[in-house]
């Protein structure tokens, strides 16, 4: 998580491991993650934030893993700070 300097506030230890299942899921239904892709990088603004959440909320099992609930936690301290984004960065 980055403010508006760039400098970053906090950061997750789990990674996103991107297979199939998570290439897979619908864009009109996953808007905000289909914004991710394994090499690029995505950022979300805190507007944004709540629709990462119900997003997250109802991920299939198989996209699941410690990355969501550090995604989650993520997604709390940007809705409570000012100017601050998340950010998923590719390899």
């Amino acid at each position: 998580m980055r403010g508006d300097l760039g400098n970053v506030v906090a950061r997750a230890e789990a990674g996103l491991k991107w297979t199939n299942a998570f290439a897979g899921l619908a864009p009109s239904q996953f808007p905000m993650l289909f914004a991710l892709t394994p090499y690029g990088d995505a950022m979300f603004n805190q507007r944004q934030i709540p629709l990462l959440q119900a997003e997250l909320n109802r991920l299939p099992a198989a996209c699941e893993g410690e990355w969501v609930a550090q995604a989650r936690e993520l997604c709390q301290i940007v809705e409570r700070g000012t100017h601050l984004y998340l950010w998923f960065l590719g390899d």
